[in-house]
Order: structure tokens, then C-alpha cells, then sequence
């Protein structure tokens, strides 16, 4: 079964935050020094998701939150994926850097 693209729906949600919105985690900080990810870059991926190709809704923990799977295209081997949970704030608890290519779900999706 092909897993629904919420793509559209978590770029305008992104739309409405500003970059003093966005809370990137101890852990994610972690996962971008040691994966090579410039924090400056996924705040940048984050308040402009032009090459946000893929989102993936997950189960939120609280009621007032919505928790998404998004992955960020470079290229067809190159790409950031992020959990965002949003709220008030985007809160970016995972930062991973895929460097092979996607997931087959995914890159149906993708557009190079």
C-alpha cells in the first residue's frame, strides 16, 4: 500500500513559523555534528521547504501536535530527513543525512 504524501499539508503549516520558532533538540544537534548537517542549513530546509520532497504523518504524542517524517531532496542519492513534531513551535527531535539512495516510498515522490 502506497503511504500518503502529506507533503503540501506541512509546507503551508511550515509557512506559518518563524526561525526563533524552530527548537532543535540536544539530540538532533548531536546526529548534525557527528552526520555533517549544518544547523543553519536545516533552519533554511525548515522556513523555506522548496526541497522538501516527502512527508509522512506519525502518531503525535500529545493532542495539540502534529509529528511528520520529512525528507529533504538534494539529489536522487543526496538527502536530509527530519522528524518535525509541530505545535507552537517545530520542534526537530531526529536529524539524519542519507547519502544512498532513498527509500523506494520516498522517491516516488521525488522530483530531480
Amino acid at each position: 500500500m502506497k503511504e500518503k504524501n502529506y507533503k503540501d499539508t506541512v509546507k503551508k503549516k511550515l509557512k506559518k513559523y518563524q526561525k526563533s520558532d524552530i527548537i532543535i533538540t540536544k539530540h538532533a544537534k548531536i546526529q548534525a555534528e557527528r552526520r555533517g548537517i549544518s544547523l543553519e542549513e536545516v533552519i533554511e530546509n525548515v522556513t523555506n521547504p522548496k526541497r522538501l520532497v516527502f512527508a509522512g504523518k506519525q502518531v503525535a504524542m500529545r493532542p495539540n501536535e502534529e509529528k511528520y517524517d520529512c525528507y529533504f531532496g538534494y539529489s536522487k542519492t543526496q538527502a536530509h530527513r527530519y522528524i518535525l513534531v509541530l505545535s507552537d513551535k517545530v520542534i526537530i527531535p531526529t536529524v539524519i543525512k542519507i547519502n544512498r539512495r532513498w527509500q523506494h516510498k520516498v522517491e516516488k515522490h521525488a522530483r530531480f
